[in-house]
């Protein structure tokens, strides 16, 4: 067979192949080819279900947790009062400004006043406030705080107040926790009170400070004006400035006015010089003038325009009548000629009315112009005169305008600092809540989260611990991680000694697993390169799996069916098939190998009906050397043209080489697998082993499944009712019938 062959043998055999339908409802679908097996819904299932007590006990342990938790809790009420804050003050004298300015402009000003809530101020406030009785309920529900140490009034406070603004509003609620629910409404409404006082005390303490410093600028500025006063009265005496304020006020006056009309003038000026450079610029471009706005709006031109118009229209309707010699034709178009002239002449008028308005508007400009700056002279020179005077004037009006704002400032601040304004108000008091209204512990919400913490915790852990279980127990692990088809399963034996389980297809000593005998001997004859093996090797990963106890009661089952079997013990450091049937093991495939004896000296004829047995005759210390010789090929090669089935029981693959050194002599390899005792990664690499010869794998066989969890993973194939139909074959039907 070549590598082709052998590589479509190992891949290729889906579960109809080997006559299974898939254990445990695993469907083995997409095995070979180009898919790969994958986990269904159902694998995970049964994940669950093997181990459904790690999830019972871990979901009870924390859902007991939380129900002690729960109601070993001190009930906590909550009381909540409301206040609103106001946009500004209340204005009780107008356009008098306070000191503290506390109106709400913005979402910082309202995050402001809730932080002042928050501080610890208010807290301070309000525990001092608390006292007598209402201080010992307080304090009963609390013993120390962290440490040791002993617990304050101002750490309860804090811990249980709180402030939740109210989202599109300036309503602010004031919650208050506490396991008493009088005293939790009582300390809610004492941190409104306290919000409340603050916000006065503020005000009228900024106010007072304010009030003091003003005064004492406002006596400093006071002494300033009168100092500035009498210097200005003598500089007018020393200088005989007497009328100079009059003088002024006419040069200021003609200013003014000669000011006024040279705006004006330039206005003209340059709405006139705007209007004679577009006329210049239409007729350098050969423009139409008409379509000036201030020309096309004369009442003149616009007549003639429409006239013009108006005519073109009729000639087009004339044409449509008449041709261009027809009488009426020629009346029309003198009668159009005419007026078009006249539209030219009156455009000729219009600019030059525009250039003569522009030249006069020029002249206008250049002699405002010259009589302002005669003006301006005069007035130079008589500013010059009064510099010193202007100067000392305008310092003494500046300062009795500072000193009458501070005084005016002084009174208002005295003022407003006496009257009562309050820039929040209380809403809503707090109330006592009802008796069964606490709010923690919240007995759904802690027991739900209980419940699906258990159950989630639970889930977890039986998903940890199938993670860190590498053992393979499942036709997934099998078929996914080992790599090769499932064609058989061995439910576990009852305690029984080793003859009578190597024995076991026949003795009937357990119904079911003769049964799974059968259906592994059916097997291996639905696919035609198991049918025709006619030398088939039976390995395993390591000692223990049971590769013996198959060898023999598939060779029993085989048998049994009418075929002549030989079972070959090439197991030559630790024989086993002669204690299996109980036999001697003098002489056998050593003895063969050395030459010393043929295969009629040691094989022991008819251990059961057409089974023969050549053990090993002893142990070998060079069993590697024996398998290689020409003499165990020639052994085999007899044996092929004596029996039908050849079975050889070799060395776990983990442990030694030696099946491989007899894998190339057969026809293919059964690979035994014992149910939750074999890691996957040495399975795997067992199997690889097996893989990657030249020589057909026909499956694996499951050994040693215990029933008691067959059912997690291999429901379809052991069932309650399944054991009730063995019971009553066992019972009335002593003998295999193929």
């Amino acid at each position: 067979m070549d590598i082709n062959s052998k590589h479509q043998s190992q891949t290729g055999h889906g579960a109809g192949d080997y006559g299974y339908e898939g254990y445990a409802g695993y469907n083995p679908a997409g095995y070979g080819g180009e898919n790969t097996v994958q986990r269904t819904f159902g694998d995970y299932a049964l994940i669950l279900r093997e181990r459904i007590w790690y999830i019972i006990v871990v979901f009870l342990v924390v859902f007991s947790s939380s129900l002690v938790y729960t109601f070993s809790q001190t009930k906590i009420y909550s009381a909540s009062a409301s206040v609103q804050i106001f946009r500004s003050d209340p204005t009780v004298i107008t356009n008098v400004k306070a000191v503290v300015d506390s109106d709400i402009r913005g979402a910082e000003d309202l995050n402001t006043i809730i932080e002042v809530l928050r501080s610890g101020s208010i807290i301070q406030k309000v525990a001092q406030r608390i006292t007598g009785d209402d201080l010992r309920q307080f304090m009963a529900p609390y013993q120390t705080g962290k440490g040791g140490d002993p617990i304050t009034p101002l750490d309860i406070l804090g811990a249980n107040r709180n402030i939740v603004p109210q989202r599109l509003s300036l309503i602010i609620n004031i919650q208050y926790r506490h396991p008493d629910r009088f005293i939790a409404a009582k300390v809610a409404n004492m941190f409104v009170d306290e919000f409340i006082a603050y916000n006065n005390r503020v005000r009228i303490d900024e106010s007072m400070k304010a009030v003091e410093e003003l005064k004492i600028r406002a006596d400093q500025q006071e002494r300033k004006v009168r100092d500035l006063a009498i210097e200005l009265q003598s500089y007018r005496e020393k200088n005989n400035m007497v009328s100079l304020d009059q003088r002024k006020d006419i040069v200021t006056e003609k200013l003014k006015a000669l000011n006024s009309n040279l705006t004006q003038v330039d206005t003209k000026l340059k709405d006139s010089e705007i209007r004679w450079k577009q006329v210049q610029d239409r007729l350098t471009a050969g423009g139409d003038l008409t379509e000036l706005s201030f020309i096309s709006g004369q009442p003149l031109i616009n007549g003639l325009v429409s006239e013009i118009s108006a005519k073109k229209v009729l000639r087009a309707q004339l044409r449509d009548r008449y041709r261009d010699k027809h009488p009426i034709m020629i009346e029309n178009m003198n009668s159009l000629a005419q007026a078009e002239r006249e539209l030219k002449q009156a455009i000729e008028n219009a600019s030059a009315t525009i250039e003569s308005e522009y030249q006069n508007a020029k002249s206008n400009a250049i002699q405002a112009k010259a009589s302002l700056v005669q003006a301006e002279a005069e007035s130079m020179q008589l500013d010059r005169a009064a510099v010193e005077y202007d100067s000392r004037a305008s310092e003494l009006k500046i300062n009795e305008v500072i000193l009458q704002n501070l005084i005016t400032r002084m009174r208002e601040t005295t003022i407003s600092s006496t009257i009562e304004s309050q820039n929040a108000r209380l809403v809503d008091p707090a109330a006592p809540s009802l008796e069964d209204g606490y709010v923690s512990p919240k007995i759904p919400l802690n027991l739900g989260i209980g419940f699906v913490g258990g159950l989630g915790l639970g889930l977890a852990f039986a998903f940890f611990v199938a993670f860190i279980d590498d053992r393979v127990k499942s036709s997934f692990d099998i078929e996914s991680v080992v790599g090769l088809p499932l064609i058989g399963i061995i439910p576990q034996i009852k305690k029984m000694e080793q003859p009578d389980k190597a024995q076991i297809a026949i003795n009937n000593a357990d119904r079911q697993v003769a049964e799974a005998f059968l259906t592994l001997h059916s097997s291996l004859r639905l696919k035609d390169e198991s049918k025709n093996a006619q030398c088939i090797l039976l390995t395993s990963t390591m000692p223990g799996e049971g590769k013996s106890f198959t060898t023999t009661n598939l060779a029993l089952t085989f048998a049994a069916h009418g075929e002549r079997v030989a079972i070959v013990d090439c197991d030559l450091r630790k024989p086993n098939i002669h204690k299996s049937f109980r036999l001697e093991n003098r002489k056998g495939v050593i003895d063969i190998c050395a030459g010393v004896a043929t295969i009629d000296d040691v094989v022991i004829r008819n251990v059961h009906p057409n089974l023969d047995i050549i053990p090993t005759g002893g142990r070998a210390k060079n069993p590697t050397q024996i398998l290689n010789g020409k003499n165990f090929e020639a052994l085999i090669a007899d044996l092929r043209k004596r029996y039908d089935r050849i079975f050889f029981d070799t060395p776990p693959l983990a442990a030694v080489s030696d099946a491989l050194i007899v894998l190339p002599l057969v026809d293919g390899s059964i690979f035994t697998i014992f149910f939750n005792k074999v890691r996957r990664k040495a399975a795997q690499f067992s199997a690889k082993k097996l893989l990657e010869t030249n020589v057909p794998v026909f499956g694996a066989v499951l050994n040693g499944l215990n029933l008691a969890v067959s059912g997690y993973y291999y429901a379809q194939y052991y069932d309650k009712s399944y054991k009730d139909y063995y019971v009553v074959m066992s019972k009335n039907d002593t003998t295999p019938e193929r």
